[in-house]
């Protein structure tokens, strides 16, 4: 018998709904509804519109309920850090502040200074140093007085929050916990000693659940705006970093993932979090996965990077196939090095690209095809970094690397990295996160009873493209020069 699932995948710059369908073997995905998920400049600050992205949702009900199709369940997942404040009556107050909101720039330092060291933080959470981590937001919050904060009966994180608009009932799903750098992962849960810093209360925050428990089914008011019945919502991997990688087609743990989209993350599964003073010094995180496994992994600056210089850009293609295939139009030698601080919020991405080749003494881009290939080439020089940071400190051989996510179908770009990491490289699925997010459902309907079956069900599911290393010699003398880069 076949079974419907929903998965919402809910990214920085867009969401969509997927409704999969089960057959017992192999599951078909078809994009349900697409929209975009603006950012809302106002009063000084950059907010989530979360009313309009549960209306989103809402509306993708509504329409597989007019379709007569029947639902076994829905999951959502979403970008990590950010989170809603609700009221005792179960309103939400105020828009969710936007990770990207400069508010926070500063904030690990202000932080640090008042409470604990560096090193004393990543011993109680294993997460990188991110200034827009959970922790430094909300304690950016309190020093700014926020006043939604203050009043908040609830916190919760985005996945959870549109669950808890979906059902009334409150959890805090463990992945997209781990994000915030206040998780502790030899307790599993949130660290006693931050919650004081914070000046937080623990039941300010909901039980903590694993990936693949049950909410609860959609309210009375929901079931009548979309005309669905009593539906049950699951806690996938919330964070969907960790929906993707529970896609990985994987057969066995000698391998690194990469999920590529406005981020990348680079990875490998550990049964364990990893806090050494290696990992610290070079800022790895360590991230809740499925099954109790840990995402041990490296947050790069990813496509962001061509987004934003796609907007500018006057004379390139609009079609994003014929844009990313301007990197073979180019001899461009200069190189970026994505994380340096100047592209993480610029006014201007071409500017930054520009100055940052100024300060570092290398020519700028001339062209749309030269920020292309200087974007790919640079990501991928940061992937070979990583990739030999990752088998220093895990002792894993890494022998090839799955690429999951959108990313995975650019083709210039997949090459690359096999030739610049002399990997092996598979890639896809491109729908990753919300595949991994359909899995988990189908592993809480019965469907599967572990990971390791709800991998073999990928390679069922979606076409994987290879791609082999070939000229991977060229590559040394190019990171030999980003070695350098600041």
């Amino acid at each position: 018998m076949k079974k419907n699932f929903l998965a919402i995948d809910l990214g920085a710059t867009s969401g969509r709904t997927v409704l999969s369908t089960f057959d017992g073997n192999r599951v078909e995905m078809r994009e349900w509804t697409r929209f975009p998920n603006p950012q809302i400049p106002l009063m000084g600050h950059t907010f989530w519109d979360l009313p309009y992205l549960y209306n989103q949702i809402i509306e993708a009900l509504r329409n597989i309920a007019r379709e007569g199709i029947e639902l076994t369940s829905v999951g959502i997942d979403t970008w990590g850090c950010d989170f809603a404040f609700f009221g005792t009556d179960g309103q939400l107050l105020g828009l969710p502040y936007c990770y990207r909101d400069s508010h926070t720039d500063g904030a690990v330092e202000r932080f640090l200074s008042k409470n604990m060291t560096a090193r004393e933080l990543y011993e109680r959470t294993g997460i990188q140093f991110m200034p827009f981590n959970s922790l430094f937001q909300l304690d950016t919050l309190q020093r700014n007085g926020c006043s939604a904060l203050h009043e908040a009966d609830k916190i919760l994180f985005i996945p959870d929050a549109l669950a808890y608009m979906l059902t009334g009932k409150a959890v805090c799903e463990y992945t997209v916990l781990s994000t915030s750098q206040m998780l502790n992962p030899k307790t599993g849960d949130i660290d006693g000693t931050l919650l004081n810093a914070l000046q937080l209360q623990r039941n300010r925050f909901a039980p903590i659940v694993q990936p693949g428990t049950a909410v609860g089914t959609l309210t009375p008011q929901v079931q009548r705006a979309t005309g669905l019945g009593a539906t049950p919502v699951v806690s996938v991997g919330g964070h969907d970093t960790a929906s993707a990688v529970a896609a990985v087609p994987a057969e066995d743990g000698d391998y690194a993932y990469l999920s590529c989209g406005t981020w990348s993350l680079l990875g490998v599964e550990s049964p364990r979090a990893i806090i050494t003073e290696e990992s610290f010094r070079h800022n790895f995180t360590n991230e809740g996965g499925l099954e109790g496994t840990t995402r041990f992994l490296k947050n790069i600056c990813g496509m962001w990077l061509l987004e934003n210089c796609r907007k500018e850009f006057k004379d390139a293609p609009s079609d994003i196939n014929e844009l990313n295939a301007l990197c073979t139009q180019s001899a461009y030698e200069g190189l970026i090095f994505p994380d340096n601080p100047l592209f993480a919020h610029p006014d201007s991405m071409t500017e930054a690209i520009c100055a940052y080749c100024r300060q570092t003494g290398q020519p700028e881009p001339q062209s749309p095809a030269d920020y292309v290939r200087c974007i790919f080439r640079s990501l991928t020089l940061r992937y070979r970094q990583i990739i030999a940071l990752l088998r220093d400190i895990t002792e894993i051989p890494i022998r090839r690397l799955h690429v999951i996510g959108g990313g995975s179908l650019n083709p210039y770009l997949m090459q690359m990295t096999a030739d610049a990491t002399a990997l092996p490289v598979v890639a896809g699925p491109a729908e990753g996160t919300a595949l991994g997010n359909t899995l988990v459902q189908i592993k809480a309907s019965g469907g599967v009873s572990s990971l390791t079956e709800m991998r073999s069900i990928v390679s069922r599911s979606v076409e994987l493209k290879y791609y082999t290393p070939t000229e991977t010699q060229c590559w040394d003398k190019a990171y030999e020069t980003f070695e350098s880069l600041p």
